[in-house]
């Protein structure tokens, strides 16, 4: 499985996920953090997605995918361990870790599997 069939619906439940928390509770900072991690997650997913078109990994993006996911299970793992609410907390830090194990996985499978070509 490659990295941008990932990264870029973890990158809209974030946007999704601070937009709502923007709403309920009129939290600048779910709308931010959440927009702000999100439209990264989707700019690295989309750049690994045209390197792959190119047959080509960029590690830059996988790299820059694994950094947020990493940032993002320590803080809210943090905010979990401290309020103890799953959500959004819990659920974002567990997704989170999820995630950087795989980009980590990634990473150390060198990224990316291009296929052969076929002529």
């Amino acid at each position: 499985m490659h990295d941008f069939c990932f990264t870029i619906p973890y990158g809209l439940i974030l946007i999704v996920g601070g937009v709502i928390g923007f709403a309920k509770k009129g939290s600048a900072a779910s709308l931010g953090g959440g927009v702000g991690t999100g439209f990264l997650l989707i700019l690295a997913g989309y750049l690994s997605l045209k390197a792959f078109e190119k047959r080509k990994n960029s590690y830059f993006a996988l790299i820059l995918e694994t950094a947020i996911a990493i940032v993002l299970t320590v803080v809210m793992g943090q905010r979990y361990l401290q309020t103890s609410k799953i959500m959004p907390a819990g659920i974002v830090a567990g997704i989170s870790a999820l995630m950087a194990v795989f980009y980590l996985f990634k990473i150390v499978t060198g990224g990316n599997h291009i296929p052969v070509k076929t002529e």
